[in-house]
């Protein structure tokens, strides 16, 4: 018996590892569903009912490709990042050493090896062990300075670049839906409790190609564990549904200061004072006009709140 669980769980990790690539070709992701791209790109907090608008991308990495189009405050929008660019975003790991080193340098943006991460998630979860399963999955955690969300999810190696086996992930979401997968035989149950788990579960990241990685990592995270436990693809439609609750709970934000990246505006203002017997230097100060503050989703009142509320 013992062994045919074991080829079973083998044989899954074949299948996962199939279709969990590290590196996520948004053009795929365009043409297969093509709505789906347009939900992992938006950001709610400057959206309103009238218009939608997309994260930004707060850095000057691809700046090459267009003054205009990919400087760091502007939207990140689909045709920049599809057809001859589709290899244009790619995970830490897979880029070149030079511009890991740049971007350590401006953001102090690392990678968390595996193991750590492991054991740091394991020393938060060992307390949760005896809860019910419904509580469990509705437990809020939150990865700070996500980057691609590897405490949330952990679909490959944040150093390699390499998939990691499904029974080896240890990311908080992966083991929400771990649990799910091995207590729930209803498939709609199945799919009320996965998007409970989601909705419990949080990230926020300056830069705007690493949090639509993260993303896209939570959002194929979901498609493992369908595929795992079903043997089959989710529909579009459910595809669409967690879609839309990642593109609330993983959100871009300024950590230190609850804002949009980029979206607090300083203003020189130099004062000349006269004088009737000698020069005076000119005074200069700045005016700062306080960024846009960053709302996310309280999924238990179903509506939109300050992420600060609360904590200044």
């Amino acid at each position: 018996m013992l062994r045919k669980e074991t080829e079973l769980s083998n044989n899954c990790d074949d299948m996962i590892e199939n279709i969990s690539a590290a590196n996520i070709q948004e053009n795929l992701l365009r043409e297969t569903m093509p709505a789906i791209l347009d939900i992992l790109l938006l950001d709610h907090t400057t959206s309103t009912t009238r218009a939608t608008k997309n994260i930004i991308w707060a850095n000057e990495n691809y700046i090459q490709y267009g003054f205009k189009e990919y400087s760091a405050k502007a939207q990140i929008k689909p045709d920049l990042i599809t057809k001859s660019r589709g290899q244009l975003i790619m995970p830490r790991a897979l880029k070149s050493r030079e511009l890991q080193k740049e971007r350590t340098k401006a953001k102090a943006e690392v990678f968390t090896p595996t193991w750590i991460v492991k054991k740091q998630n394991d020393e938060v979860d060992k307390d949760y062990q005896d809860d019910d399963l419904e509580t469990y999955v509705k437990r809020t955690w939150l990865e700070i300075a996500c980057g691609e969300a590897p405490y949330m999810v952990s679909r490959y190696d944040m150093e390699t670049g390499k998939p990691i086996p499904f029974t080896e992930r240890v990311g908080f979401v992966d083991r929400k839906l771990r649990r799910i997968n091995a207590e729930v035989e209803d498939k709609a149950e199945w799919q009320r409790l996965v998007e409970e788990a989601f909705k419990s579960s949080y990230g926020f990241e300056w830069s705007g190609d690493s949090l639509l990685l993260a993303r896209e990592n939570l959002l194929y995270t979901y498609r493992d564990y369908y595929y795992a436990k079903w043997l089959e693809e989710p529909l579009y439609g459910l595809f669409e549904d967690i879609a839309e609750i990642i593109s609330y709970n993983v959100f871009q934000m300024d950590g230190l200061k609850y804002i949009i990246p980029l979206s607090e505006k300083k203003e020189k203002v130099i004062c000349q004072q006269m004088s009737l017997f000698y020069d005076i230097e000119p005074e200069e100060h700045w005016n700062i006009k306080p960024g846009k503050r960053v709302k996310i989703m309280n999924w238990k009142k179903n509506k939109m709140e300050f992420f600060d509320k609360g904590v200044k």
